[in-house]
């Protein structure tokens, strides 16, 4: 089940609610965001809502009112069926436009919807996808709806027998996968692709550099041979360990270990931090 709040308006998941001339259907003209629910409380819905203002102003549109979001994710969330963990989207457009790139004057489309959260397995397997991500375009560093190319990747990634697939830069940096940041535990240390390559500022991985040793470093692809720990991190899956890499098996080491017990245990003390 899935409950869905458009523009000030509860209405069922069936229900038409958005212009077929939306941008966001049409051109992919919008961001969005994604949070996991705790006890009917969205975690880091601070976090997320700046970053949700700052895409919305990188894509040259009005950034959504945060308060306008906090009443809609109330909303859905209170009309939804209880449950012990749920997954909440975000998604704000430019509103109805033209058949074409350029916009029109239609005020922009704010829709949340809630629905069962994901149950993520204990390891994932990831594949290192053959198309690279492009860090010098215009939408790097923004949370946006133009996500062909991650359905892609990671549909190539499914037929592997893979969870997640891995996008390298077009230099050959490691960046990010479909939807999550990546760590690499190498001689000990534990980093992250820098912003530079590309990736999102994902809130879970700035709440990992915040609360362990982790820091952020130029990372050529073949680190991921090198590493003795790989883990993955987003909204809905916390900090997962990867257990094979290219087929090639992972431990899921102490350092995965120790960060999954602080992330959870920091996460828990404080829903919005």
């Amino acid at each position: 089940m899935t409950t869905v709040w458009v523009n000030g308006e509860l209405r069922g998941p069936d229900e038409p609610a958005v212009s077929a001339l939306d941008h966001g259907l049409m051109v992919g003209d919008g961001v969005f965001e994604t949070l996991k629910v705790v006890d009917g409380v969205p975690f880091a819905l601070t976090r997320h809502l700046r970053r949700l203002g700052s895409s919305a102003l990188g894509l040259g549109l009005p950034a959504p009112d945060p308060d306008t979001v906090r009443t809609a994710c109330a909303a859905a969330i209170a009309a939804h069926p209880r449950g012990d963990l749920l997954r909440l989207r975000i998604t704000y457009t430019s509103g109805a436009g033209p058949l074409g790139s350029d916009r029109g004057d239609a005020r922009p489309t704010l829709t949340v919807a809630v629905a069962a959260g994901t149950q993520w397995p204990p390891g994932a397997a990831v594949a290192v996808a053959p198309w690279p991500r492009n860090e010098r375009g215009p939408l790097v560093g923004l949370k946006t709806t133009s996500y062909a190319e991650n359905v892609v990747a990671l549909a190539w990634a499914k037929q592997r027998d893979a969870d997640e697939a891995l996008l390298l830069t077009t230099t050959g940096e490691l960046c990010e996968g479909t939807g999550s940041n990546v760590f690499v535990v190498v001689d000990d240390q534990v980093l992250t692709p820098r912003l530079e390559s590309g990736c999102l500022a994902g809130i879970t991985r700035d709440l990992v550099l915040e609360w362990s040793d982790a820091r952020q470093a130029r990372l050529d692809g073949d680190v991921l041979s090198a590493a003795s720990e790989v883990f993955l991190t987003s909204s809905t899956r916390d900090v997962q360990p990867v257990t094979l890499v290219d087929g090639r098996p992972i431990p899921a080491g102490q350092r995965t270990r120790a960060i999954q017990a602080t992330f959870a245990d920091r996460s828990r003390a404080d829903l919005d931090p």
